[in-house]
């Protein structure tokens, strides 16, 4: 398994289910969508439905918050590409997340 952090969610997939010599048809029957839906998914040319993330970490019993982790950075990604935008958006999220956090904290410690 890659030890990359910057991989595409859809790569992940098709790693982790070659990997476990699984078929796709196999995978999208347990995740019941279509196999060429998964094919698409893991070629990212095709976002994956959130409700599928739990059920793909139970099939190949990877950490949860690391593929949510993975799903959530290819959509934020390629919402601020299409957006036409770049890392300055990203560095303005990253602040207010500091600022959520610390406001979140100073709440519950109230």
């Amino acid at each position: 398994m890659s030890g990359q952090t910057n991989v595409f969610f859809g790569e992940y997939i098709r790693e982790l289910r070659t990997l476990r010599k699984l078929p796709l048809r196999k995978v999208a029957s347990e995740l019941d969508i279509d196999p060429s839906t998964l094919g698409k998914i893991e070629r990212s040319t095709r976002r994956p439905p959130k409700e599928i993330i739990d059920k793909l970490a139970s099939i190949f019993n990877v950490d949860l918050a690391r593929l949510k982790s993975i799903y959530l950075s290819d959509k934020i990604s390629f919402e601020v590409l299409s957006e036409g935008l770049d890392k300055e958006v990203l560095e303005e999220a990253e602040q207010k997340i500091n600022i959520l956090k610390s406001r979140n904290a100073y709440e519950k410690n109230s």
